[in-house]
């Protein structure tokens, strides 16, 4: 039995208890207390009755560099990445809205280059704005873009040059990035990790080896 399904018979029971009451006790106390419970257990019912959807988070999306054939795929996975694991639509909207808590991204591929939006995203505070809307002195913009390159969101060169696509595309303009050099920067990724891995090791061993001769 579901959890719903035994919080539905809990509900029928509390309703039929009110009834019950209302039909066989006198006391203007305790038949109020029916009363108020009958009420209760139908809202209860009512709202079980409700389909039940559950809120997950937002699947991650993985950087397939297999599936990019062309600036479209790129802009494709770019979107995907925009709206998920990137997090960029928590704060930034695409057009006007009353809900977005930070500058408004539409337009803006054509109106930046792909090198100052990479820059703005991996070193956000490159640029300092001032807040001028006040008389008095002024303050640092209130907004604090975190470093998307690094945790707790971590996206990588790729897959920040496919969001980049992504605004591109949005804006009307030509994709701009290239998936030649979108594959560079994986392979350049892989090996850096493969000798990171190689090379941990060894200096662990030659720690080791150093303290063990060490008097």
């Amino acid at each position: 039995m579901s959890e719903v399904a035994l919080l539905q018979i809990i509900g029928l029971c509390v309703v039929g208890t009110g009834i019950l009451i209302l039909l066989f006790i006198k006391g203007m106390f305790v038949r109020v207390l029916g009363f108020v419970a009958m009420v209760l257990g139908m809202f209860s019912l009512i709202a079980l009755g409700v389909p039940q959807m559950a809120s997950l988070p937002p699947a991650i999306e993985t950087f397939d560099i297999a599936s990019v054939k062309s600036p479209d795929d790129l802009a494709s996975i770019g979107q995907k990445i925009f709206f998920s694991k990137g997090q960029c639509a928590l704060c930034h909207s695409i057009g006007p809205s009353e809900s977005s808590r930070c500058p408004d991204l539409n337009g803006i591929g054509a109106k930046l280059a792909p090198e100052f939006i990479y820059e703005s995203l991996t070193q956000p505070q490159a640029y300092i704005y001032l807040d001028f809307r006040h008389g008095t002195k002024p303050e640092e913009y209130p907004a604090r873009m975190p470093h998307i390159d690094k945790d707790p969101i971590g996206l990588t060169k790729p897959e920040i040059y496919s969001v980049i696509a992504f605004l591109q595309k949005m804006s009307g303009e030509p994709i701009s990035i290239k998936v030649e050099d979108i594959m560079e920067e994986q392979v350049t990724e892989h090996e850096a990790v493969k000798v990171a891995s190689i090379l941990e090791p060894r200096s662990v061993n030659a720690a080791t080896a150093e303290n063990t001769v060490a008097p």
